[in-house]
């Protein structure tokens, strides 16, 4: 399988929301209750901004999307990033997480980011453990911090350090 990575623009909006939607209505990654709008796909240009953001394409197709983002405003937390990334239901299990994980950890260290998180539903356990081979390690849990179909459930927050190459 041919993967490319571009980066997000306003010509992705449409599939990487109907992505995005998918999660939302199958599951517990993506933390809105309820579908959103195309319009929502301003929110993630704004909180990526000034970091890489892509979208992933197979042939002609987008198969997902992945982008950092900063963790906290304050500049005494600059080398410090959150990690997002949703792949196609239809092309999961396929190593494209594992290749979306990698682009942005090569453009991290571009950037100087020595650390990268990942905030994951309790309910993931396939992202946990997806983290967890790629050599993330549990820095935190909020318990019960977030409800979504009636089912409470926790938020883990996952750490991996990054060398600079």
């Amino acid at each position: 399988m041919n993967i490319s990575f571009y980066p997000m623009t306003e010509a992705h909006r449409t599939e990487i929301i109907d992505i995005f939607n998918f999660y939302i209505n199958n599951g517990y990654s993506a933390y809105p209750s309820q579908t959103v709008s195309y319009n929502y796909y301003d929110k993630f240009l704004e909180i990526a901004s000034n970091f890489p953001a892509f979208a992933i394409k197979t042939n002609s197709r987008i198969v997902g999307f992945c982008f950092l983002n900063a963790y906290n405003p304050l500049s005494t937390f600059s080398k410090t990033v959150v990690i997002t990334y949703f792949i196609d239901n239809d092309f999961t299990r396929k190593g494209i997480g594992k290749m979306a994980l990698g682009k942005l950890v090569a453009e991290a260290r571009k950037r100087g980011i020595k650390n990268i998180l990942a905030n994951i539903s309790s309910e993931n356990k396939d992202s946990l453990a997806f983290h967890l081979k790629n050599g993330f390690k549990k820095c935190g849990e909020f318990n019960g911090i977030i409800e979504k179909n009636n089912k409470e459930f926790d938020i883990i927050w996952m750490q991996k350090k990054i060398g600079l190459k």
